[in-house]
């Protein structure tokens, strides 16, 4: 476990963190701050806005709950692609129904912007009927981030043929978002040329993350955003340790160098692109 890492110097415009678990504590990361010290050490940094990701119908009831008393912050509610086969193994098919109907029963209200995340998971999913159930649940998001006209918020991992094949097939809401993007430039490329975000975590800081970056380079001004997935992919020189929304300057500094871009352009094409795809706040 390592110390929690200082302070980071101020961005020189305020930045939008799309993906954040404040509910989520990791006690072999490190100590996480509260949700309310956290908000404030985000203000600090000039990270104004956050959107609290939902992962099972608790954690999206406390999303939605956060978000209710909260004015910087937005919920997206979701099953995550790992839970599903777990709910299913638990309370059978019918377990699986009652909980995609409460996400959608929760996705209807105001302060929820999103649906996600929601997506496949091939790295810690690999049995093909539990995949089926992925694709299932996947595909039941996808309706409802449709008929609620929601933004949907993507897991995808290790599954990107898979992922856009049923967007495909189902058809994309307005506004999709690849939460944590993992894909190459081509990648990025369809989905630009399909009018979809793709968010970058601390990952794009790594040493071995080459392939990203130049998926970084290739997207236009107005499709990228920024995210923690805190407590989670800290940037460097923080890898390891436990993250939180004050620590996004690390990567949106890495982002404008990897760019070429000047650090007060990319703050201000972030923070328009986030008010794009989720609505202002």
């Amino acid at each position: 476990m390592r110390d929690r890492p200082g302070p980071t110097e101020p961005l020189p415009r305020p930045v939008v963190d799309t993906h954040c678990h404040l509910d989520v504590v990791d006690r072999e990361l490190g100590d996480s701050p509260t949700p309310d010290a956290a908000l404030a050490m985000a203000r600090e940094a000039g990270i104004t806005r956050i959107v609290q990701v939902g992962c099972d119908v608790a954690s999206s009831e406390w999303a939605v709950e956060t978000a209710r008393a909260t004015p910087e912050v937005i919920a997206a509610v979701a099953l995550h692609p790992n839970d599903v086969p777990r709910i299913v193994a638990r309370q059978g098919r019918e377990g699986l129904d009652r909980a995609l109907g409460r996400i959608e029963e929760l996705a209807t209200d105001a302060a929820v912007r999103a649906v996600g995340e929601t997506g496949l998971d091939y790295y810690r999913t690999r049995e093909p009927a539990e995949q089926a159930l992925q694709h299932e649940s996947f595909r039941r998001h996808i309706d409802i981030a449709k008929r609620l006209d929601r933004t949907l918020v993507i897991h995808d991992r290790e599954a990107h043929a898979d992922i856009l094949r049923i967007l495909e097939e189902e058809g994309a809401p307005d506004r999709v978002v690849f939460h944590c993007f993992s894909g190459d430039a081509e990648m990025a490329r369809y989905c630009a040329e399909h009018g979809w975000y793709c968010s970058f975590a601390g990952v794009v800081t790594y040493k071995n993350a080459n392939e990203l970056r130049d998926a970084l380079r290739v997207l236009p001004r107005d499709r990228m955003l920024v995210e923690t997935d805190a407590p989670y992919l800290t940037p460097v020189p923080h890898r390891g340790a436990v993250n939180a929304s004050y620590l996004v300057p690390l990567t949106v500094r890495a982002m404008a160098d990897t760019r070429g871009e000047p650090l007060e352009q990319v703050c201000s094409d972030l923070w328009d692109n986030a008010m794009r795809a989720f609505g202002e706040w």
